[in-house]
């Protein structure tokens, strides 16, 4: 089994996200001690925002392509492969801004290939990734999910459960912590409860003490 671990925050230590995506993984590993892990750090190693030259990747590169062509087309099948080896990815996906950071989203373009990930049928499209699980560490500043109508404003959670439907994958397991800078106790209950919430999401059940 083959684990892709993914971080997106510009935090570095100070990161909620970050943290919850260690702990899935160590937990998944106890369970699952034969697992090949890869690291992928998105605020260290992102791709370029999709651009002109990456377009090749999903329309067929030129007779004689360009250098840059070239040198994108490489990123985005070298992001591509080690996305469809993963059996289990574990993501890190804080909400900025209402939504998931840049390097989220430039890694889910690059992703997001037809004949790869998904194809266009008659029937319209359909995905070609869906043998996957996908754990979320979903970090929020504040509290958005008390409502439907704050729940709405969040950009992050529904973005990757529809991206990720598109390639699809219908197991997405969302570990959350919210309100992480309304204070240190609102930030310390936020990641308890997202931290107890990780055995579920990893398929351990919680033992409770007698």
């Amino acid at each position: 089994m083959k684990l892709l671990h993914v971080d997106s925050s510009i935090l570095g230590t100070g990161s909620v996200s970050r943290g919850l995506t260690r702990e899935i993984v160590a937990q998944w590993r106890r369970r699952h001690p034969d697992t090949e892990i890869e690291y992928l750090d998105l605020a260290v190693d992102a791709p370029a925002h999709f651009g002109p030259d990456a377009l090749g990747i999903k329309f067929g590169l030129q007779d004689a392509p360009t250098e840059a062509q070239r040198r994108e087309n490489a990123v985005s099948e070298r992001l591509v492969s080690q996305f469809l080896a993963a059996d289990v990815i574990v993501m890190g996906a804080p909400l900025y801004n209402f939504t998931i950071p840049t390097q989220l989203k430039a890694w889910l373009d690059r992703l997001a290939q037809a004949g790869r990930t998904f194809k266009y049928t008659d029937k319209g499209s359909v995905g070609l990734a869906g043998d996957k699980t996908v754990i979320v560490a979903s970090s929020r500043g504040g509290v958005y999910s008390a409502s439907a109508e704050s729940e709405a404003l969040a950009h992050q959670e529904s973005y990757l459960k529809v991206v990720l439907g598109f390639f699809g994958i219908s197991d997405v397991r969302v570990v959350r912590a919210e309100g992480t800078a309304m204070g240190d106790a609102a930030r310390a209950a936020g990641i308890k409860a997202a931290i107890r919430g990780i055995p579920a999401a990893v398929g351990v059940e919680e033992k409770v003490a007698a």
